[in-house]
């Protein structure tokens, strides 16, 4: 299912907290892929809490995006929200 990011907010820890089109939220944990190429520059907070809405998914400002399904379905439910 193709699901567009509407909301993006980083939180502590390396963790995303997005809103989809049909307003389920995830939290997406960054972290098991700080070591992994492109994504160990996202070790520096401020580069991280750049993250912005781009197109139907998000982005850094180094230009680092990620797929908005693997974003679905690998982000955990949250709960009441």
């Amino acid at each position: 299912m193709y699901l567009s990011v509407q909301s993006v907010e980083p939180l502590s820890d390396y963790r995303l907290l997005l809103k989809f089109e049909n307003d389920e939220s995830k939290i997406f944990d960054v972290k098991p892929y700080l070591d992994v190429g492109k994504f160990s520059e996202l070790k520096d907070v401020a580069l991280f809490n750049s993250v912005s809405i781009s197109f139907d998914s998000i982005e850094w400002a180094n230009h680092l995006d990620l797929d908005p399904e693997f974003l679905y379905q690998k982000g955990e439910p949250v709960k009441n929200a």
